[in-house]
């Protein structure tokens, strides 16, 4: 005996077509589309963070303050190095700031993968999202320990110029700087858990091959053009210039040296991940 259809049973039915390929194509049209999981990741990274803290946030504050009074003691005080006519806690301060968002940024990329295992082995959705959460999570670092910035500048009753429109530039750089090595590391610690070992090594290390405890100009002029492979140093140098006004924001040709190395990190980065994110789920 026939059914008769109801208006509802007759409307039109959406089709899945599934292709060979038909991800890849849209590989970056689903980075907008899955937005919504990007800002549940980075949220949940945050409330993970300071969940069942005594300090809670603070701790973005002191970590960043605790630093400046080390290296202002060992750098300004017993060394006696120069600090360019801006008080030395402040000439720190600038200079851990990028290099504290550069820091972070690395480090949650490299775990982001790891952090979301259960998740990339049961259900598609572009894995860059998960590094790319991490380093909203770091920003928001950034910007609290910003705070801290504005107190001593209030504190040193010191005032920024128009350079400080700049600032945003230079912060760019430095997410960008900390993504590309971000992505390789991610990518690596999902084959090799020795990794996961190796990033804090390499930021420890980093901290003190960077400028900042001291300014660049202290480095021979020799060494100058090698000591700019390290992208931080453009960008703790773009800071002070920003927002203190020393140094210079563009030395050539050293500036170019940290720009390419910061473009073919973030590129290799890209395409090593991009190679690689087919066998996350089978490996991780």
């Amino acid at each position: 005996m026939g059914e008769v259809l109801s208006d509802a049973q007759s409307a039109e039915v959406d089709e899945i077509v599934i292709e060979a390929g038909r991800t890849e194509g849209q590989y970056w049209r689903d980075l907008w589309r899955f937005r919504e999981l990007f800002y549940f990741l980075a949220w949940r990274d945050l409330l993970v963070r300071y969940k069942q803290t005594v300090m809670g946030v603070a701790w973005a504050f002191i970590r960043p303050f605790l630093t400046m009074v080390i290296f202002t003691l060992l750098f300004g005080k017993l060394a006696k190095l120069p600090s360019e006519g801006v008080p030395y806690a402040l000439l720190v301060y600038v200079g851990i700031l990028p290099w504290q968002l550069f820091a972070n940024g690395i480090s949650e990329c490299s775990y982001s993968l790891i952090k979301n295992s259960s998740m990339i082995s049961k259900v598609y959705f572009p894995r860059l999202i998960a590094p790319f959460s991490g380093m909203l999570t770091s920003f928001v670092d950034f910007l609290i320990s910003g705070v801290t910035l504005l107190a001593l500048l209030v504190w040193f009753r010191f005032v920024p110029d128009g350079r400080i429109i700049a600032l945003p530039l230079f912060t760019l750089l430095a997410l960008l700087a900390s993504l590309g090595l971000g992505l390789w590391f991610a990518a690596l610690n999902v084959k090799y858990r020795d990794f996961q070992h190796i990033v804090p090594f390499v930021v420890q290390i980093g901290v003190y091959i960077s400028p900042v405890g001291f300014t660049s100009g202290v480095i021979p002029e020799q060494w100058r053009l090698l000591y700019f492979l390290n992208p931080m140093v453009l960008v703790i140098d773009g800071f002070r210039w920003a927002v203190l006004g020393v140094g210079q924001p563009f030395p050539l040709p050293e500036a170019f040296v940290s720009l390419a190395v910061i473009a073919g990190a973030l590129i290799s980065g890209v395409w090593y991940f991009r190679r690689t994110e087919r066998t996350f789920a089978d490996v991780i």
